[in-house]
């Protein structure tokens, strides 16, 4: 289930570019213009994510955008940086 911190949503369906998704976030509307089609079971943008700041879905961090992203946009390998098992970024 989506927490108010979550920044991505995922599709359940195939959604084209340009329709509107309405979602429900703990009681609360949130409307998102979708700028790219996005794949059943991809993610995409519902807030600003800035380069660097962690992506977060159910509550959790998935990874670090690599990029600003916009809202409505897709979120995927690339624009999304995994941070688990990243040897290039122990003591980091």
């Amino acid at each position: 289930m989506m927490k108010k911190i979550d920044n991505v949503a995922t599709a359940l369906v195939d959604i084209p570019a340009g329709i509107p998704v309405e979602l429900q976030v703990e009681g609360a509307s949130l409307t998102v213009t979708l700028l790219d089609p996005i794949p059943f079971g991809h993610k995409f943008a519902v807030k600003p994510i800035f380069e660097a700041e962690d992506i977060l879905k159910y509550g959790e961090v998935i990874g670090m955008a690599n990029r600003s992203i916009q809202p409505g946009e897709h979120v995927h390998v690339h624009n999304l940086d995994g941070k688990r098992g990243r040897g290039d970024r122990v003591g980091a």
